[in-house]
């Protein structure tokens, strides 16, 4: 089933009809390289597996096409799709592409986003700025404004924005951390205008997490091997001193997504192991 997946549902926990009859768009949900499964294609193959037919979009279409060959091993649903973020025209273009695809679009999940091309307040760089807002902010307002097309129509959605834990806590990369408390405040900002037409927003914030993006990335920055990494990563949680995984922000999400949290929008839901409950 991929990396780390284990069984069918990553973690054993049943998860067939939670999705019956949806549609998903799950942006960012190829598979980053590395030894560990990402919050994207965990969400993408939990939606698959609880029934959802879903769109895997990623700036490359490979990893898309790897996701959605699982999904349909699997029995499930779904297509892939490249797309590039950072322009609006491709944000439009893959919204329309899902709608027509899936007839319907009842969940938008936007994983996207990156770490590299950051500083400390006096070491961002005009460039690196530029790029961390483009990739982890605007491509994510333009993929929802025209979700929000689609959604309308139908009288509901579940729109998902992954941010994380440094949206609320020290964190020092300003450009990661920026971009990711807009994410919590647009996504807040969604959830009222939005409520009315019956569509819910919420974010899920990630704290320490054993994922690609989080590992192999910063081991480029790091002279230590991974093990090392993992276990100085480990013991700073404070749930069983241990990093949570992509299968459990997919959990997250799948709940959301889920008629289960049909009462549930403006939410900002640490997935952290406690580490935010230290704040304050």
């Amino acid at each position: 089933m991929g990396i780390d997946s284990g069984s069918r549902t990553g973690v054993g926990t049943s998860v067939e009809g939670r999705l019956a009859g949806k549609t998903a768009l799950v942006v960012g949900g190829g598979q980053h390289p590395g030894e560990t499964v990402g919050n994207g294609k965990a969400a993408a193959l939990l939606f698959g597996w609880a029934g959802a037919n879903v769109m895997v979009a990623d700036a490359h279409l490979d990893r898309a096409e790897e996701t959605a060959a699982e999904i349909v091993a699997a029995g499930g649903e779904a297509v892939a799709h490249q797309c590039d973020i950072t322009a609006e025209a491709e944000c439009e273009a893959m919204i329309a592409s899902a709608a027509d695809r899936l007839g319907r679009i009842d969940v938008l999940h936007n994983n996207v986003g990156i770490g590299t091309h950051d500083g400390s307040p006096t070491r961002i760089t005009e460039e690196g700025l530029d790029i961390i807002l483009d990739v982890n902010l605007k491509g994510l307002v333009f993929t929802c404004k025209h979700a929000i097309g689609v959604m309308r129509p139908q009288g509901s959605g579940s729109i998902i924005n992954i941010s994380s834990v440094a949206a609320v806590s020290p964190f020092p990369g300003v450009g990661y951390k920026t971009t990711k408390a807009a994410v919590n405040g647009y996504t807040q900002s969604l959830a009222i205008r939005l409520a009315r037409d019956g569509i819910r927003a919420n974010v899920i914030m990630p704290g320490l997490m054993n994922t690609p993006m989080a590992i192999e990335a910063n081991l480029q920055y790091r002279d230590i091997s991974r093990q090392e990494l993992v276990e100085e990563r480990d013991r700073q949680v404070p749930l069983g001193r241990r990093m949570g995984t992509g299968w459990d922000v997919g959990y997250a999400a799948l709940f959301l997504a889920s008629d289960e949290a049909r009462f549930i929008t403006g939410v900002a839901l640490p997935v952290d192991g406690g580490s935010s409950a230290r704040i304050g």
